[in-house]
């Protein structure tokens, strides 16, 4: 599916909802899931420079991490990343509200990778925002709690990158965000890549499987 494809099924599905529309993109972390959306979103907002009239918005899901000083209370700082250390019915509740018709601002945190704790409020998503476009980790995982995300989504696409190109994009991150060489390749390959292998674990039950060296060699 290339980029073209992808922003066509977008605008297929808004338009054809008489509802708010919320699409999610799951992937394996470094998968590249953000950079997608981010790609899309611009490209469907790029005739409308207002943001409160743009149709178009991006939620991440990383805004729902819950913050150190929690993650340290319930002994998971270790984990972070792991399904466990999010605030997954704070994520569902939000997308509940954005699938519904609004008629003022909505609020949505973001999660600042410079100090590596989430932010709240920094997500404005207007009223006149049809389509939502969310992206995590775990939108697919059938564990309790999760099934409530999914149930917020009109679809769910996953996206699929080459697994060694992903693993050392996700280290350089690591690196570009403070951690050590040594610190970044030990915290991916004990914590990121258990949680890699439980996600990979849930693509058959996406709407859509997406190849990234498809979709950005294919970009518009």
């Amino acid at each position: 599916m290339t980029l073209e494809g992808l922003l066509t099924r977008v605008r297929h599905l808004n338009a054809s909802r008489t509802t708010p529309v919320v699409i999610g993109v799951v992937g394996a972390p470094g998968a590249g899931k953000t950079t997608l959306v981010e790609s899309l979103v611009g490209e469907l907002n790029k005739d409308t420079t207002d943001p409160e009239q743009q149709a178009y918005a991006h939620v991440p899901m990383d805004g729902f991490h819950l913050s150190d000083h929690e993650l340290t209370r319930l002994g998971v700082l270790d984990r972070k990343g792991a399904p466990e250390t999010f605030d997954v019915h704070g994520y569902a509740a939000l997308l509940q509200r954005l699938r519904s018709p609004r008629e003022a601002v909505v609020y949505a945190p973001g999660f600042e990778r410079t100090i590596e704790q989430p932010i709240a409020g920094v997500i404005p998503v207007f009223p006149t925002a049809t389509t939502i476009i969310t992206e995590g980790n775990y939108l697919l995982l059938d564990r309790p709690g999760w099934e409530l995300v999914r149930n917020q989504c009109t679809e769910i696409w996953y996206c699929e990158q080459d697994n060694n190109l992903r693993v050392q994009r996700l280290i350089q991150r690591h690196i570009q965000f403070g951690k050590s060489p040594a610190e970044a390749e030990a915290w991916v390959h004990t914590v990121d890549e258990k949680n890699a292998r439980l996600i990979q674990a849930t693509k058959a039950s996406a709407d859509l499987v997406v190849t990234l060296e498809e979709a950005s060699s294919n970009a518009v």
